[in-house]
């Protein structure tokens, strides 16, 4: 058996330092983090980021190197090893602006349909992405907002609702959307029927209450997506904030055949922890994968936190978020510029890479926590059971296919935690986490 420590430490400038860990033999008690491998729960598709427009432009900005650069700090096995990936269908806030795929509400046949943009900014970035990982980054697609046309309010901002008559074009654009990008070469696998359904904001957006959405899935959508032959696109509902995630699943499932027709449930994390609702959702419906889909450090919220905190915020959010069930984690913009965008309403925000003012990128502390979990737990990894001694030590624990079983732990705490990390009841290892600092250890069986 060798046991491997990667360690971060920001304040020293100490990034992913290897060591290799001495292993210890006899029981014990006091100060235990206790692996249970045998006890398994959910298995884990991967870690990923979102393809916005906003991503793509500030990309193509970039000289050649820096472009290579960035795709190999989240794709390359010497980066983030991303596998994921998020898009939206027509414009969302991080876009240069409104645009949607039809604007004639007498097109049924979708002849108009217009995919420009995407083949203009995103599509290159994501099959880009895909040959720097060596395989295809397996996509999700979510719509901010229908066409105006469709709108109850006439606009694609500030909320309204779809109106009844456009449910099935809409749906129709919708597998269109997917089939498109599949013939541009990019893996669409997951389709959410709607980004924040349950919120009017200033920028592109669309409310549905949970019965409609539960309706728009097994009436509108999975048909549609059967009739453009992809119908192999898993279906995910919500697409919110965690504090509202079973309630809005029991409410749309009560709706004909959307349990049969939905794989999986998607969520945000603006509203706070709320690990125990997804918990919740998790052990309610065992068989629906949930999915971790947006968040970020916005300037309206989190100004005059330092990078510290914010790395500490996305650890914290993604240990809560495994424990409690989840089988995926999709951040936010993968690039910003140095203003926090490009953003049509002003919502700018910090990504993990930002573009500096003089078109470098700078990897901010979020984006090497992220390397914590997303270059260890890989996609086919399962959750194994874990206790610990004390609140000050946060942790989680997955084992992948090769036997391999990474355990990230992470300190938030003004002072040191001395630890023993018990591999079985008679082995372990003696772990010294200092103040804000993270940790992943790796166990191999040899």
């Amino acid at each position: 058996m060798k046991v491997t420590q990667i360690k971060t430490n920001l304040a020293q400038k100490q990034f992913w330092e290897e060591s290799e860990v001495e292993i210890q033999h006899g029981f014990i008690e006091n100060n235990a983090v206790c692996l249970y491998p045998q006890y398994k729960d959910q298995v884990f598709l991967g870690f990923g980021g979102a393809f916005t427009e906003a991503a793509a432009y500030t990309w193509q900005s970039l000289t050649e190197e820096s472009r290579a650069a960035l795709l190999n700090a989240y794709f390359g096995s010497d980066g983030l090893r991303y596998t994921l990936g998020r898009a939206h269908i027509g414009s969302c806030d991080f876009s240069l602006g409104n645009y949607s795929c039809i604007e004639d509400p007498e097109d049924t046949a979708l002849t108009s349909f217009n995919m420009g943009r995407d083949h203009q900014y995103m599509i290159p970035m994501i099959r880009a992405a895909g040959e720097v990982a060596g395989e295809s980054i397996r996509l999700l697609l979510s719509p901010w907002s229908p066409p105006a046309f469709m709108k109850t309010n006439g606009e694609m901002n500030h909320g309204g609702k779809l109106r009844s008559e456009y449910r099935e074009l809409w749906a129709k654009c919708m597998a269109r959307y997917v089939a498109e990008y599949r013939k541009a070469g990019v893996a669409v696998q997951w389709l959410s029927v709607q980004n924040e359904p349950d919120a009017v904001q200033k920028w592109d957006s669309c409310i549905y209450s949970a019965e409609e959405e539960g309706l728009f899935a097994a009436q509108y959508l999975e048909p549609a997506l059967e009739a453009e032959g992809t119908d192999s696109t898993e279906i995910l509902i919500w697409d919110h904030n965690k504090d509202q995630l079973l309630d809005r699943l029991e409410r749309s499932f009560k709706q004909e055949q959307c349990l049969k027709v939905v794989s999986g449930a998607a969520f945000h994390w603006y509203s706070g922890d709320h690990f125990e609702a997804v918990e919740l959702a998790h052990r309610r419906y065992p068989n629906l994968n949930l999915f971790f889909t947006e968040g970020c450090v916005e300037y309206s919220r989190f100004d005059g936190m330092t990078d510290q905190e914010k790395a500490e915020m996305y650890a914290h959010d993604i240990i809560g978020n495994l424990n409690a069930g989840t089988n995926a984690s999709i951040d936010w913009n993968l690039l910003l510029d140095e203003r926090g965008g490009p953003n049509h309403v002003g919502n700018f925000c910090e990504a993990p890479i930002m573009r500096t003012s003089d078109g470098d990128i700078e990897k901010k502390g979020s984006y090497y926590y992220l390397g914590h979990f997303s270059r260890y737990i890989l996609p086919g990894a399962v959750k194994i059971g874990l206790s610990r001694c004390c609140s000050k030590i946060e942790a989680t624990a997955f084992e992948n296919a090769d036997g391999t079983m990474a355990i990230v732990l992470l300190n938030q705490a003004e002072t040191d935690c001395d630890i023993k990390l018990r591999l079985s009841r008679d082995t372990y290892i003696l772990l010294s986490i200092k103040s804000h600092e993270i940790a992943t250890i790796l166990v191999q069986n040899q």
